[in-house]
């Protein structure tokens, strides 16, 4: 990568001048999009098998314990290892994973399984790729800064982002379509298909340096050197944090399947639109924001995005009508883009070469896990309290977690991200 290479200013496709950042794009739209579409017809079948919202909640607390456990080691051996050959690795496990579930959805190859074994065993696939994904998630945002300089990173995450939500977007829009037309279990054939494209690209980029220093820490020192770091960057923790409360309480998507079954009354195909509303809202955001970057007072809006995140949840968990139903979480994910595109900035810009992996590793324990986190808490409340009044609960509680963190978190209000 030459990082001299000089780019015109403003320009909105600069980091797309570099080949292997083309690449990196790829990879990060495929992942995203078979793992997407992966979810969305693991969710339906689990929901058709159990007629039980807290059944979705076990998808991701499945994921989610593996990936929070192994995130500071996750971190700590990807800042030290070559992070193109650890992605391509995680690559190949992906694509057992999915090979699994797909004999899991073949009614002859669970010929006398009964449906809890069944059950058990997608959970257990899926605790198996949270373990994957404690190492992915640290090796794809190390990689980034690899493939671009370092005044493009900004532009980078835009496009990042943007390949990210168009994943969004198809996969569980795609999924959705495939149950329809073709069922559950050649739907799962085609995740098997998708891996192969990260694989491919993953190949055609150069092993990379590795920036790791020795500063004489025990192992230990080494495990969690990320999380000082985070807790001594105010504006990082809280972004983090923010962000982590208002996908946590607002994790209204997870409910989808029983929102579309016994609330909208739409089937496969209306869950699939719905699945795939917040991605295309948040793709509207990031064309926008590539051309029309988040200069002026980038941490105000990214409050107010938040705050009108939780919002549209409020209106999601009241609505009886599709549409309007489509709609709110529509102007959800442009919101949730916002936020996406502002807090993955201050990490490229905030975070040393030498802590890439063990800060991200940080981050997902933050924001990634909290999704699955979400789901679990959607669907304990919905059993609880219902599963309108678990939704708009959620909502308001992530307003109130704006409102806090405006009021204590001053390096949030003066949050600057020039370069």
């Amino acid at each position: 990568m030459d990082t001299t290479a000089s780019t015109p200013r403003n320009d909105p496709y600069a980091s797309l001048r570099y080949k292997e950042f083309n690449y990196y794009l790829v990879i990060r739209f495929a992942l995203v999009f078979a793992l997407a579409m992966q979810f969305a017809i693991i969710e339906w079948k689990v929901y058709a098998l159990s007629h039980d919202p807290l059944s979705l909640g076990f998808i991701g607390l499945s994921e989610v314990i593996p990936a929070v456990t192994l995130a500071p080691f996750a971190g700590h051996l990807v800042d030290k290892r070559e992070k193109r050959g650890l992605l391509l690795k995680c690559v190949i496990a992906y694509l057992f994973i999915s090979t699994g579930l797909f004999l899991l959805t073949w009614d002859r190859a669970v010929a006398g399984m009964s449906t809890h074994w069944i059950l058990i065993s997608i959970y257990f696939l899926v605790f198996t790729g949270g373990v994957v994904r404690a190492f992915v998630s640290p090796s794809n945002f190390s990689l980034l800064s690899l493939l671009v300089p370092r005044a493009l990173y900004a532009n980078a995450s835009t496009w990042s982002s943007s390949a990210w939500q168009i994943g969004g977007v198809l996969g569980p829009a795609l999924g959705g379509l495939c149950i329809y037309w073709f069922g559950v279990h050649w739907s799962m054939l085609l995740v098997v298909a998708v891996f192969l494209a990260p694989l491919y690209s993953l190949i055609l980029i150069k092993p990379k340096p590795i920036y790791y220093q020795e500063r004489g820490e025990t192992f230990f020192q080494g495990l969690t050197s990320g999380m000082r770091f985070v807790w001594r960057t105010k504006v990082v923790l809280g972004a983090m944090a923010l962000d982590m409360f208002a996908v946590l309480f607002g994790g209204a998507v997870a409910m989808l399947p029983a929102f579309a079954t016994d609330v909208l009354h739409v089937g496969s195909l209306g869950y699939g639109l719905l699945r795939s509303a917040p991605a295309v809202g948040a793709l509207i955001t990031m064309f926008i924001i590539a051309h029309r970057p988040l200069v002026n007072k980038p941490g105000i809006k990214l409050l107010a995005a938040v705050f009108g995140f939780g919002l549209t949840i409020i209106i999601f968990g009241l609505s009886t009508s599709f549409w309007l139903s489509m709609a709110a979480l529509l102007v959800s994910g442009a919101l949730d883009g916002i936020s996406v595109i502002i807090r993955q900035t201050i990490l490229q810009l905030k975070t040393p070469d030498d802590m890439r992996g063990r800060v991200a590793a940080v981050s997902s324990m933050f924001v990634g896990s909290s999704n699955e986190l979400g789901a679990f808490e959607s669907g304990f409340m919905a059993r609880k309290l219902g599963l309108v009044t678990s939704v708009v609960f959620g909502g308001c509680v992530t307003l109130a977690v704006v409102v806090t963190t405006y009021v204590i978190s001053p390096a949030m209000r003066k949050l600057d991200l020039k370069p």
